[in-house]
């Protein structure tokens, strides 16, 4: 009898670890938006968060925060980009028409996470299981994502915050590897003078991108970036994107070994929220432009999981 009762305890407090467990890992498949939810951490943009973005514009200049994008870019294997020009008519240079016309064409072979890009939320998932408990199988075609797709995304027009994890670091450029999380990132903060709000877009400068002209293959092999637990606390602040000066926006090697791009899991795929790689944000490091307006508008190829992109910030 007491056997029997033992045993049937210790299933049941199995029964209810597993439960648990379950829940815990699955909390994130709900989105805070709704169960038909598609943009995620974009719903928090608004009319006022422009209004208020604008207002920090002082000296009218601009920042171009992408980069050229070209046969040599450096690029995670085994994407590439070709460009080949095309003469309108036959090919062959013929002048067209009375007026003798002449003209090229160009077209272009690429992956679309070459250089400067925005990663969508049909990037990256876990398991199959992508944003919004949105399995791989409900939307991911060959011909194109029939949800989640870039081009399904409206401008990102916001408060911009730049972080100079260098400065902060005291390095022109930060080694592979290190990892910036909650202390760093509020230490940051402090330092610079800056908060972080609902809605905001936030550049990490690492002086990392500086390598991709002298040595391609040191910059490929790894980056500093933020750890799991400065993605964690950017999803708590409600931050829309995130970006910074490097391929990946993530600390490689990864914090834990046998992981594979974890912070892409934890801002995509839990949180909604956007990756913005490759950024050229020197211009305002240098200027210790630490706010505003951040305006990206996407180019619209439909069903892209991701796009090449070239942001504006404007202070």
């Amino acid at each position: 009898m007491m056997k029997s009762l033992l045993q049937h305890c210790l299933i049941s407090v199995c029964a209810l670890v597993l439960t648990t467990a379950t829940a815990y890992a699955e909390d994130w498949h709900e989105s805070k938006y709704g169960a038909t939810d598609t943009l995620g951490a974009i719903n928090l943009l608004s009319a006022d968060k422009v209004l208020a973005a604008a207002k920090l514009i002082k000296t009218g200049k601009t920042y171009a925060l992408g980069v050229p994008t070209g046969p040599d870019s450096p690029a995670y294997p085994p994407r590439f980009y070709s460009m080949t020009i095309l003469q309108l008519g036959d090919g062959t240079g013929t002048a067209l028409g009375a007026n003798k016309l002449t003209g090229n064409d160009d077209l272009m072979h690429t992956w679309m996470g070459v250089g400067s890009q925005i990663d969508g939320l049909g990037h990256i998932g876990v398991d199959h299981v992508y944003y919004n408990g949105t399995k791989a199988k409900d939307f991911v075609n060959n011909t194109g994502l029939t949800k989640f797709s870039t081009h399904e995304l409206p401008p990102i027009v916001t408060r911009g915050v730049l972080l100079d994890m260098a400065e902060y670091f005291g390095k022109h450029v930060l080694d592979a590897g290190t990892a910036f999380n909650e202390k760093e990132i509020k230490g940051a903060m402090a330092k610079q003078g800056v908060d972080i709000g609902k809605g905001d877009v936030v550049l990490f400068h690492t002086g990392w991108l500086s390598k991709a002209a002298t040595d391609k293959e040191a910059y490929m092999k790894g980056e500093p970036g933020p750890g799991v637990g400065g993605a964690k606390f950017l999803a708590s602040l409600g931050v829309v994107a995130v970006g910074a000066d490097s391929w990946g926006v993530e600390a490689i090697p990864f914090e834990e070994q046998g992981q594979v791009f974890p912070v892409h899991q934890e801002l995509l795929t839990k949180n909604g929220i956007y990756i913005l790689e490759t950024m050229d944000t020197s211009e305002l490091a240098k200027d210790d432009a630490f706010e505003f307006l951040f305006v990206l508008g996407q180019p619209k190829f439909v069903g892209s999981v991701q796009a090449i992109i070239n942001p504006v910030a404007i202070r």
